[in-house]
Formats: structure tokens, C-alpha cells, sequence
């Protein structure tokens, strides 16, 4: 399957966000293959978003990645802990991005079990810290172009139908309450009967597991 170019990427973030849901992800690492399917994921808004790691920030900091093209990844740490993924969207100044939240776990199975150390299938990629411990993506990754050849990339999900627009929920993001009014925008979007997500209201407390 055909990675996705990066026309889908340079589009603003609440038209990429909600198409992302049923995209498969893929990271062909030296320890294998593992890949699974978009189930949830938050949009931010770059300047105009209090919740955005590029509200108010420098563009040569931390988030200069995201003045780049749509298409490469920004790799946020959390908590000193937890490895965040952010696909980098928009035309090139633009710095927009969107969080994965959650995957449902297709391929490479065995080594996300192995990495996360857990054998609970809706475990394995829910939650942004856990889908990028299961596929073994860290800050290594920061700047990695989707686009191009570079081991981890989007493709199109050939073996179900594409997810319908009435499939998908929306709600406001999770653990952002320093953000102001911009916590209760309904920018996560999730699909709607998915087991995978990471929890099915928005006042769920969220937590790595």
C-alpha cells in the first residue's frame, strides 16, 4: 500500500484530524513490522490555541518542526516519560498539528506485547504514550518525514471500507484544563464504536496504563 502524500498533509488541522481516523500507521523498525489502525486523535491550532505546545512559543524552540511543511512528525515528551506523536499539518509557518490518542492494533502484535509488556489487545495503543511505546517510536523520531523514506508513514486501511463521517465522535480534548477556554473546543475526534479509544467521555480522567 502507498504511503499518503503530502497533499493530505498541508491542509489545516480540523479538515486532517477527522480523515486521519481509519488511516493506518506503520513504523518498520529493525525489531519489526508493527502497524495499526487510527482510532483517536486531537487537533491544536498553533497560535490561536491555548492548549498547543506552539502558543506563544519560538519558532527555532522545541516546535520549530511544525513551521516545516504537513508531513513530519513532531515527538513531544510528557511528563519526562511518556512519548507523545504529533503529525505536523499545514502549508510550511503554519504550526499546526495533530495528536494520536489511540490505534486498534493490526500487525506486529507479539513485539507491542513484548514492548509494552502486557498481552490486553486494547491496552497495547491506547493512550498517545502507550501507541508510541508499542510501536517503538521515541524523540528519535522527531522530524521524520511521512512523506518520504523514512520508516514511519500513513497508508490508506484496504482491508475495511473508509470510516464514514457519521462514524466519528467528537468532544472536547483530554487533560488540557491550563488552556482555558481552548479545553472545551471539540477538537478530539474518535471513532465512535471503536474499543480502542482511550476513554469514552471527556471527563474521564485520562491515564497511562
Amino acid at each position: 500500500m502507498a504511503r499518503l502524500g503530502r497533499e493530505f498533509y498541508v491542509r489545516d488541522a480540523l479538515s486532517v484530524a477527522p480523515e486521519l481516523i481509519g488511516k493506518r500507521l506503520v513504523h518498520r523498525s529493525p525489531e519489526g513490522v508493527c502497524a495499526g489502525r487510527i482510532v483517536e486523535v486531537e487537533a491544536y491550532l498553533g497560535p490561536r490555541d491555548k492548549g498547543a505546545h506552539s502558543y506563544r512559543a519560538s519558532p527555532s524552540g522545541r516546535t520549530r518542526i511544525q513551521y516545516e511543511p504537513g508531513g513530519h512528525l513532531y515527538i513531544a515528551l510528557t511528563y519526562g516519560i511518556h512519548h507523545c506523536m504529533n503529525i505536523v499539518v499545514g502549508p510550511a509557518g503554519t504550526p499546526e498539528v495533530v495528536l494520536l490518542r489511540a490505534l486498534e492494533p493490526l500487525e506486529g502484535i507479539e513485539l507491542m506485547e513484548k514492548r509494552r509488556k502486557t498481552d490486553q489487545l486494547r491496552k497495547l495503543c491506547s493512550g498517545p504514550g502507550n501507541l508510541t511505546q508499542a510501536l517503538g517510536i521515541t524523540v528519535a523520531a522527531y522530524g521524520l518525514d511521512l512523506c518520504g523514506g523514512d520508516p514511519i508513514y500513513l497508508e490508506e486501511e484496504k482491508e475495511r471500507p473508509p470510516v464514514k463521517p457519521e462514524e466519528i465522535t467528537t468532544t472536547p480534548r483530554i487533560n488540557i484544563d491550563y488552556a482555558e477556554e481552548a479545553a472545551h473546543y471539540p477538537w478530539r475526534f474518535l471513532l465512535a464504536d471503536s474499543p480502542f479509544v482511550s476513554a469514552r467521555h471527556h471527563r474521564w480522567k485520562f491515564t497511562e496504563s
